[in-house]
C-alpha cells in the first residue's frame, strides 16, 4: 500500500541530506522531452537509413506498444512491490522512487523521472532490445526504430503524467484518462497502474469493475 497523500500547503518531503542529492530528485517536466526527443528522434534516422519507411513506422509502432507494457509492468510490479517481510531499506528505496509522489501527487518536481535514474534505465533497455531483436531475433535493423518509439511513448507517458496532475483535461479520452489515474491515487492505489493507457489494466486483470462510489469519482474529477 502506499502512503497516504499530505496537504497541499505542506512543503515537499526532502528525501536526502545532502543538498547535491536532493537536487536530483527535483526536475522540470520539459527536461523529458528536451533530453529524449532528440535521442528518439536519431535512433528514428538511423532506422530510415536501414530499412523502408512503412517499415520503420511499423517498427516504431511496436516500441510505443512495448513502452506501454513496459510502464505498465513497472509501475504494478517494481513501483507498487509488497514485500513479504519488513525492511528498512526496501521501504526506503520503494519510498523513494515511488512512495513520495502518492505522498504528495502535486509536487510539480517529481512528476517526471529524474534524468538520473531515466539514463541508466534507458541504456538498460537499448542492451536488452539489442539482445533480444537484434540476436535472439535476427533484426538488428530492426533495434534503432523499435528503440525510438520506445522512447517516444516514454516522453508522451511522461508528459500525460504531467498533464493528469496539473491540468483540467476536460475533453473526451484525456478527461477519461485523468480520472482514471486520479482514482489510482485516492482510491484504488493497488489497481488502475496504467497511466498513459488503460489498455494492460484491461487486459491482466487490474481495472476494478466498477468507476467508485459517486463521491470518488467527483473527487477525482476535481483533482
Amino acid at each position: 500500500m502506499m502512503p497516504e497523500a499530505m496537504r497541499r500547503d505542506e512543503e515537499p518531503v526532502r528525501l536526502f541530506r545532502s543538498d547535491l542529492l536532493e537536487w536530483f530528485t527535483h526536475v522540470h517536466p520539459a527536461v523529458v522531452p528536451v533530453l529524449w526527443l532528440p535521442v528518439a528522434g536519431y535512433f528514428l534516422v538511423q532506422g530510415a537509413g536501414r530499412l523502408p519507411g512503412l517499415t520503420v513506422v511499423l517498427a516504431a509502432g511496436m516500441g510505443l506498444v512495448v513502452w506501454s507494457l513496459a510502464e505498465y509492468l513497472i509501475h504494478r510490479f517494481v513501483f507498487h512491490f509488497s514485500p513479504r517481510t519488513s525492511s528498512a531499506w526496501l521501504a526506503r528505496l520503494l519510498y523513494l522512487s515511488h512512495g513520495v509522489h502518492h505522498a504528495q501527487p502535486w509536487d510539480k518536481t517529481r512528476l517526471v523521472m529524474p534524468p538520473a535514474a531515466s539514463i541508466p534505465l534507458a541504456v538498460a533497455f537499448y542492451w536488452a532490445f539489442r539482445g533480444v531483436i537484434g540476436q535472439l531475433l535476427g533484426a538488428p535493423s530492426w533495434v534503432a526504430p523499435v528503440f525510438g518509439g520506445f522512447l517516444i511513448g516514454y516522453v508522451g507517458y511522461d508528459m500525460l503524467h504531467y498533464a493528469t496532475h496539473h491540468l483540467p483535461m476536460k475533453w473526451g479520452p484525456l478527461r477519461w484518462i485523468k480520472r482514471h489515474h486520479m482514482l489510482h491515487h485516492y482510491s484504488t492505489p493497488d489497481a488502475r497502474y496504467g497511466v498513459s493507457t488503460p489498455t494492460w489494466d484491461v487486459v491482466l486483470g487490474t481495472m476494478p469493475e466498477s468507476v467508485g462510489s459517486a463521491t470518488q469519482r467527483a473527487s477525482a474529477e476535481k483533482r
